[in-house]
């Protein structure tokens, strides 16, 4: 369960990535209902290749998917955090992008399906007292 989470969590995240790197204009205004022009566009694309590395370094291994990998623990942080900015873009920044709450959500059930993937893995592999 825990590999096949990370590879969905792995190819939303290279999907995005790629998606930022091409059309940053777009993705902006779905996502944050702005726009981003002159520095900016290089900043987003420079968030696109990071998502794409994030992506791509979490792909799940046959090894990689254990409980207390790197890929896992760098993907719950990640969704876990970009959860809750998200949620402060609204609700501080009031920014209302479409696509805004279900990324937001996406995120939050992602970090949330990957502790509850890793606790049942650990407590699968515990050894017995």
């Amino acid at each position: 369960m825990l590999a096949k989470l990370l590879a969905f969590a792995s190819l939303t995240e290279i999907g995005t990535g790629l998606a930022v790197i091409v059309a940053p204009n777009i993705v902006v205004t779905l996502l944050l209902a702005g726009d981003v022009s002159g520095v900016g566009i290089a900043v987003a694309r420079c968030f696109g290749v990071a998502l794409l590395a994030l992506g791509l370094a979490c792909w799940p291994a046959r090894q990689q998917a254990a409980s207390g990998s790197a890929a896992v623990r760098a993907m719950l942080v990640y969704n876990a955090l970009i959860a809750m900015f998200l949620v402060y873009l609204y609700t501080v920044a009031h920014v209302r992008g479409v696509l805004l709450w279900p990324g937001a959500l996406l995120h939050a059930t992602v970090a949330i399906l990957l502790v509850l993937a890793w606790r049942a893995e650990r407590s699968t592999f515990a050894p017995a007292e």
